[in-house]
């Protein structure tokens, strides 16, 4: 069976990157594997971001915050932007890999109590599974057409 590879970048690489790769590799692992990094990254994992994939069976207490720079020679299918930032500053990447990009809210940057704060984790987690494994279930005409770059 053939497994492709797809990165997930964001700034940070502290929170919705995480749950990216998590997702995929917890539903998606016969088909995709995922990964993750930032352009800036911050050096850990969002304790709120372990705790709601947690809540689906999902550890991500092992993860660690990456930089882009450790990724720049592997040879990714796809590459998810997930934040504005990082579409913006995305490096270049050779290769065959198709450029999409899936804008979700940074849940590490809201105010608010504990409750709050965990709802809105959640929201982008829920909203991240969604988009994301609908992504990489289904080929897109983008992919086969030759298209490199698509904005979702």
């Amino acid at each position: 069976m053939f497994i492709r590879r797809v990165l997930f970048l964001c700034t940070g690489n502290s929170a919705r990157s995480q749950m990216a790769e998590g997702l995929v590799n917890h539903f998606l692992g016969n088909h995709w594997q995922a990964y993750s990094a930032g352009t800036a990254p911050t050096g850990y994992v969002h304790p709120m971001a372990v705790r709601v994939m947690g809540e689906l069976g999902i550890d991500l207490s092992g993860y660690r915050s990456k930089s882009v720079d450790e990724f720049r020679e592997v040879d990714f299918d796809r590459v998810v932007t997930v934040c504005d930032d990082a579409a913006e500053n995305c490096p270049v990447w050779l290769g065959q890999g198709c450029k999409v990009h899936l804008g979700f809210p940074d849940p590490a940057r809201t105010a608010g109590n504990e409750a709050e704060q965990l709802n809105l984790f959640r929201k982008v987690r829920d909203d991240i599974r969604h988009k994301v494994l609908a992504l990489l279930e289904t080929r897109t005409g983008r992919e086969d057409s030759g298209d490199t770059q698509a904005h979702i």
